[in-house]
């Protein structure tokens, strides 16, 4: 991982030069919950500008990255950073509180995120990948090997949204995610046995057929609407920044 991350930021500067302004790990890489198998390297590069110039200049280092099974950068200026947190509180809250700088300067840190934005978007998200999950269980409860796969391919982003809705409650959660269940657990009264049990299935640790899915799938949706309910008491909240 060191050894790829140094290459690309070596192949952006030859490419930027001094309109290279930073360039940010984030993600599970950056919050030391990667996998190589399961996790990408997620990457921001910070310019002065962007304009078809720096597009055009950005496709082969680009094609390289994409090569080595990772999304391409996000290209951004630095104005643009700022102007957009209240558009990505989620994503924003998430690089500022867990990234790690390979070049130039640090501008993820002084990004502000308004705590009504932030809130309105966790709920937001929270409720439509539940019902994105139950429009897809909806077709396939008879097949329970694509419910088991369904439920294991799902667990990854509500353990993300889980971690966001305790940062609301004003609790220091950790990125990984069987502790971020555990917390779930103890703050907002879920039963924890089902996240962990789909975190096994996709971690390989447990066999997909070691679950039974109809009762398993009935405790992942209350305790997703368990969550739910919990960030939508909060309100618009009183704060004018989040954690």
């Amino acid at each position: 991982m060191e050894k790829v991350l140094s290459q690309l930021v070596d192949k952006l500067r030859k490419a930027y030069g001094d309109r290279l302004v930073s360039v940010v790990l984030y993600g599970s890489a950056a919050a030391g919950d990667y996998h190589s198998r399961f996790s990408d390297l997620n990457t921001l590069c910070v310019l002065s500008q962007v304009t078809p110039s720096e597009l055009r200049a950005a496709e082969e280092v680009f094609r390289w990255w994409r090569g080595h099974g990772n999304p391409a950068p996000l290209l951004v200026t630095e104005q643009e950073l700022a102007a957009s947190t209240d558009c990505f509180p989620i994503e924003f809250h998430d690089i500022r509180q867990n990234h790690r700088l390979l070049h130039g300067k640090d501008v993820v840190m002084a990004l502000e995120i308004g705590r009504a934005f932030y809130r309105a978007q966790v709920e937001h998200e929270l409720r439509a990948k539940l019902l994105r999950l139950r429009q897809k269980a909806a077709g396939l409860l008879s097949d329970h090997d694509l419910l088991r796969r369904l439920m294991a391919d799902s667990i990854s982003t509500f353990c993300v949204l889980f971690r966001h809705a305790l940062v609301l409650h004003g609790v220091d959660a950790p990125a990984a995610k069987r502790q971020v269940i555990q917390l779930a657990g103890s703050h907002f009264g879920v039963d924890p046995l089902p996240f962990e049990q789909l975190l096994g299935v996709r971690e390989e640790r447990i066999r997909p057929r070691e679950i039974e899915p109809i009762p398993l799938f009935e405790s992942l949706l209350a305790g997703i609407s368990k969550v739910i309910d919990a960030v939508d008491k909060l309100g618009e909240g009183a704060h004018d920044s989040a954690g």
